[in-house]
């Protein structure tokens, strides 16, 4: 059974930094349609930041600049790291994979990232 297996979130102040990690469990295939969003309360859920096979990663607006994605072509796993964290950023972060063959989507159980003032 395919499970998106996240970590990483937790508290930080302003300007600080966490790196998210998320590793595709359960397959032998490698997803390469990996990415990151988020969803703030009483918010929709946006995007972060997706990778796809042979193309660089894009990232939200709110984010550019501030946050870097990454992959370990070997497996099924991306990291997001975030800098320069703003209160704005606060929210759960969900991983999303789609498999290369059905398509299905599959999404992490979300990890929260709070950034205090």
């Amino acid at each position: 059974q395919v499970q998106l297996v996240e970590s990483g979130g937790g508290l930080v102040q302003t300007g600080g930094s966490l790196r998210l990690s998320c590793a595709v469990s359960g397959s032998v295939i490698i997803f390469n349609d990996m990415g990151w969003y988020r969803q703030a309360p009483g918010n929709e859920r946006e995007l972060v930041a997706r990778i796809t096979l042979g193309e660089g990663p894009t990232y939200g607006t709110s984010v550019k600049d501030r946050f870097t994605m990454s992959r370990d072509n070997a497996k099924s796993t991306i990291y997001l790291q975030m800098n320069g964290l703003e209160t704005e950023d606060t929210a759960v972060y969900y991983c999303n994979a789609i498999h290369p063959i059905t398509r299905k989507d599959y999404w992490g159980q979300g990890t929260q990232v709070t950034v205090s003032s």
